[in-house]
């Protein structure tokens, strides 16, 4: 009798930001020109990469493909989101909704992976600087980004194969910008423990292996530096990791904000904001990280805007 009771939802709307229904129009404004700062902000990175021959190596290939991930994420989620704004288009079907939270977490997990294979690329250099062009080669980073790619692909199966059975018998309005998992466990009036018990899991073998890796990683690199008797050579040494330490503050600070809070804790809007934080300004920072921080990818925008 209750499955009888049960009213089969066919697609989701997707709210968006309701609560500035006058700033609709400013709002898209203001993503689409985020949108524009963080696609030439990052396929600038990727260019430079590629035309400058001394950018040839293992480091910038993963910041290349970190890059792309940073494109890639926002072009999942904030195009739906002008859309909403621009022309209320606030309806996506059940399969685009599992589509887009499944390569949403494809591209979470990559970014986990890839962090920590640069955590490891920075260790090897910093740690074994006269080894690190047999340790890390251009095939074995070939090797470790695809690696990264294949297993973020396979790892949200599960996930996505689990809540694709899930029934929604109530509300169909998301209360976010784009089919986040919380938000779809939230609908359902199926049970979720299963799920839950799953995304623990999956966060103890994938997420706090990664965290690990990257702070063990970090731990020898800072010891490194430390021991570098002058203090040009340790400024050097830090200069070459001290990008990607401030990117992996900023992404961790955010998932665990986002995914690691205590339910209690935890509100629609709240959880909004930490998303748009992940997913708008982390990939904005990035590339501004990287080029302000960095010397020879100054030198080599330098190089790029002087042919122009």
């Amino acid at each position: 009798m209750e499955e009888e009771n049960i009213t089969t939802v066919t697609e989701f709307i997707i709210l968006g930001f309701p609560e500035y229904p006058e700033l609709q129009i400013l709002l898209f404004l203001l993503f689409l020109l985020v949108y524009l700062i963080i696609i030439m902000g990052n396929l600038t990175i990727i260019t430079v990469t590629c035309l400058d021959p001394r950018l040839h190596t293992p480091m910038y290939f993963f910041l290349s493909n970190l890059s792309f991930l940073d494109i890639s994420s926002t072009s999942l989620t904030l195009p739906k989101l002008m859309d909403i704004f621009l022309r209320k288009s606030q309806r996506i079907s059940i399969k685009g909704c599992l589509t887009q939270m499944y390569l949403f977490l494809v591209l979470t997990y990559e970014e986990f992976f890839l962090l920590t294979a640069m955590a490891y690329d920075r260790y090897v250099a910093i740690c074994y600087p006269l080894r690190y062009a047999v340790i890390i080669n251009g095939r074995v980073s070939v090797l470790m980004a695809t690696g990264c790619l294949i297993f973020a692909f396979f790892i949200p199966v599960a996930h996505t194969v689990l809540i694709s059975q899930f029934s929604y018998c109530g509300s169909n309005e998301i209360n976010h910008f784009f089919c986040d998992i919380l938000a779809l466990l939230t609908l359902s009036c199926s049970t979720t423990d299963f799920v839950d018990g799953m995304t623990l899991i999956f966060g103890t073998i994938v997420a706090l292996p990664c965290f690990m890796i990257t702070l063990t990683s970090y731990v020898y690199i800072i010891s490194a530096i430390l021991r570098i008797r002058s203090t040009e050579g340790r400024r050097k040494a830090f200069s070459t990791c001290s990008s990607h330490l401030t990117v992996v503050i900023l992404y961790y600070g955010s998932i665990l904000c986002l995914y690691m809070r205590p339910t209690s804790m935890q509100s629609v809007d709240q959880n909004k904001l930490f998303a748009l934080l992940y997913n708008v300004l982390i990939p904005i920072l990035n590339p501004l990280i990287y080029s302000l921080k960095n010397r020879e990818v100054k030198r080599a925008l330098r190089k790029v805007f002087n042919r122009i």
